[in-house]
């Protein structure tokens, strides 16, 4: 007999919020001086001595970066052209490659007219995780 799944009622009863990936860095306060002066994102904190965890954000987008001795997706990401760990929605993707150009950003994608609809360009960190960044429509 198959099992019944009841649904809520209400979604106000409950919603989810965010999400906030946590990136895997093999320096902390580099990885948050990187997000801050080439991607201009704040440093909202550094945790531990020496620091082990953090969190940078931009508007109402944070990443989360944490202590590995060797970033898991490192080997992979190299041989991956689109191994990304993160994508992050963006209302002028072209103004944004624009401004990070300008900053000095290497990117491993340019922005592309995607056939699902959105146009996007990655930056990869110098722990090799990729963030997209997408427009979409």
């Amino acid at each position: 007999m198959p099992q019944i799944v009841r649904r809520c009622t209400s979604m106000s009863e409950m919603s989810l919020k965010s999400i906030i990936p946590i990136l895997f860095v093999r320096d902390v306060p580099a990885s948050a001086t990187f997000f801050r002066e080439q991607l201009g994102f704040k440093i909202d904190f550094l945790y531990g001595a020496p620091p082990f965890y953090g969190s940078v954000s931009r508007d109402e987008v944070r990443l989360h970066l944490r202590f590995v001795h060797q970033p898991n997706f490192a080997e992979l990401a190299a041989q991956e052209d689109s191994l990304i760990l993160a994508t992050v929605e963006v209302s002028d993707v072209q103004r944004l490659f624009e401004e990070f150009k300008k900053r000095g950003v290497e990117f491993c994608q340019a922005p592309t007219k995607q056939p699902w609809g959105g146009t996007d360009f990655h930056v990869r960190d110098p722990d090799g995780n990729v963030i997209s960044f997408v427009t979409y429509g």
